[in-house]
Formats: C-alpha cells, sequence, structure tokens
C-alpha cells in the first residue's frame, strides 16, 4: 500500500474493506448466543449479550430470562451497542472519504478519533458484561466466555488498530498522493 499509494485502485479500500469485516464482527457479537457457555458435562447454561439460558438437565428445554431487567445487563448492552454504531457510522464514513477522487486527510483523521471513542465504549461493555454476569448469576459447573465474546473483542481491537491506522494516513500524505520525488540510494561511480 505503501509503494504503490491510496491512488492505487486495489489498494485504495483496503481499510474501508477491514472496517466492513469489523461491522460483521459486531453484528455476530451481538447476535450470537455464545457469549458464556457450559465448558464441561452438563450442558447446563449458556448466555448472550441480552438473556440467559439454563435447563434443569441435559436433555431439558431450555428456560431464558432476560439480562435487560439487570441495570449491569442494560449498560453492558448499551455501551456495546453505541460502539457498534459508531463503527457502523465509521464504516459509512471511510466509503465517501475513500471514494471522493482527491482524499480529505484531515476527514480521515476524524475517522480515526471516532474509531477510538467506539473503542472504548465496545471496551467498557465487554469489561461490564463478564464481571457483573460472574458475580451477579449463579453459574453451575465449569463455564467459559465463548466464540460470540470472542468476536466482541476481536471489533474492538480491530476498532483501536484501525484507528491508529486512520489517524497515521494523513502523515505521509505527500507520499500517498505521489508528491515526493523518489530518493534513489545507488549513487554510480
Amino acid at each position: 500500500m505503501v509503494k504503490y499509494g491510496l491512488d492505487y485502485t486495489r489498494c485504495r479500500w483496503i481499510l474501508p474493506l477491514l472496517l466492513g469485516i469489523g461491522v460483521i464482527f459486531g453484528i455476530i457479537a451481538l447476535a450470537g448466543r455464545g457469549w458464556l457457555e457450559s465448558q464441561t458435562l452438563p450442558y447446563v447454561q449458556r448466555a448472550s449479550l441480552w438473556q440467559n439460558c439454563r435447563r434443569p438437565d441435559q436433555g431439558g428445554e431450555w428456560r431464558c430470562e432476560s439480562l435487560m431487567g439487570y441495570a449491569w445487563g442494560r449498560a453492558a448492552a448499551a455501551t456495546y451497542l453505541v460502539g457498534f454504531l459508531l463503527l457502523v457510522i465509521c464504516f459509512a464514513l471511510a466509503i465517501i472519504a475513500f471514494a471522493i477522487d482527491t482524499l480529505r486527510f484531515n476527514f480521515i483523521r476524524g475517522i480515526g478519533g471516532l474509531l477510538f471513542v467506539a473503542a472504548v465504549f465496545s471496551i467498557m461493555g465487554l469489561v461490564i458484561y463478564p464481571v457483573k454476569f460472574s458475580s451477579e448469576i449463579d453459574m453451575t459447573g465449569i463455564n467459559m466466555f465463548s466464540w460470540a465474546y470472542g468476536f466482541g473483542w476481536t471489533t474492538a481491537i480491530m476498532e483501536i488498530c484501525l484507528g491508529f491506522f486512520f489517524c497515521c494516513l494523513p502523515n505521509y500524505e505527500d507520499q500517498i498522493l505521489g508528491n515526493v520525488k523518489p530518493t534513489y540510494f545507488y549513487s554510480s561511480p
């Protein structure tokens, strides 16, 4: 990407593409039922960001209760949802920014700042959930935070990393736009 610059058509869309992948991971985390699952037999508990489900024995029927009845459940869901909405806004802004023929580098730096804010909200939700869940809800057996919770953390890490990319990109404006004369390290005898 640095060698050819952002005017190189295939490299221009890498950052918005990565943001789109982050949005997909966020959707998986929001909709997934695997935030917490029983690790060993009997598999009697599973939870998502929205509800906690239990069954009395291995073959029994799942009984679910909403986590929105708890203040911490609403706080975890709200903060993670705000972080996700900010990520979606950044994705839309990145598509607009990279679709314009002349890149607006201050606009790109603003997207990076907004990504850091999104990461803060996402991490707040991802920290509130396990701390309060494990202290306020009785758990049976050995439980683990599972795949959907991992997608939530992957989204938060992508927000941080992409925030750095978007904030640092304007520092190389001249190189990206091709305004710098190439430097050759070979000198003729």
